[in-house]
């Protein structure tokens, strides 16, 4: 594990240091965290699919989820404010660099008809985001065992200050762009 974090610190470090003229190695941008989270609606109906859902994250990341309730009452959602409403959890360190890896070399093969990831959809502050249709393309969840397929949004928090420093720096991690 160990590996995985030396090898995403040294290995992108003097390409980017060179690409951008760096002047020191404190402004080269890192990889901060990878905040993964599911929203599931139909949770206010049935308490059980949270109790679901945190089990497949946590299957997933290593880490337990936190358990998130809704901010305000919406008439028309028949959602109260202070109910249940999704997980989310927060990965950083080496729990961050091996997910970042197992995303990139194993999950997003397994997507049916996969060209690649959007290389567009940067905020524009240096992070990226992405949503997954389906939790199924994790080798952790087993198909018999879940009750819906669900999808999930993944957002890679940079140190970057451009969206082009925060591409590159994906890149050289082994992001699969489509082209």
């Amino acid at each position: 594990m160990a590996r995985l974090k030396d090898f995403y610190m040294k290995e992108p470090a003097p390409a980017l240091m060179k690409k951008f003229s760096y002047k020191s190695v404190m402004q080269i941008p890192k990889l901060d965290k990878i905040i993964i989270n599911v929203g599931c609606g139909d949770a206010r109906d049935n308490p059980k699919v949270i109790e679901a859902v945190t089990k497949d994250i946590a299957a997933i990341t290593g880490q337990k989820p936190v358990v998130t309730k809704a901010k305000r009452s919406v008439a028309n959602f028949k959602l109260r404010e202070g109910m249940n409403i999704g997980v989310k959890v927060t990965l950083r360190q080496d729990r961050m660099y091996e997910f970042l890896d197992r995303l990139f070399n194993v999950a997003l093969p397994r997507v049916r008809d996969f060209r690649g990831i959007n290389p567009n959809s940067f905020d524009g502050r240096g992070n990226y985001s992405l949503g997954l249709k389906e939790q199924l393309i994790f080798p952790e969840i087993e198909y018999d065992k879940i009750d819906k397929v669900r999808g999930m949004d993944i957002v890679f928090v940079t140190t970057a200050k451009t969206d082009e420093e925060a591409r590159e720096l994906l890149t050289l991690m082994g992001a699969p762009y489509a082209r």
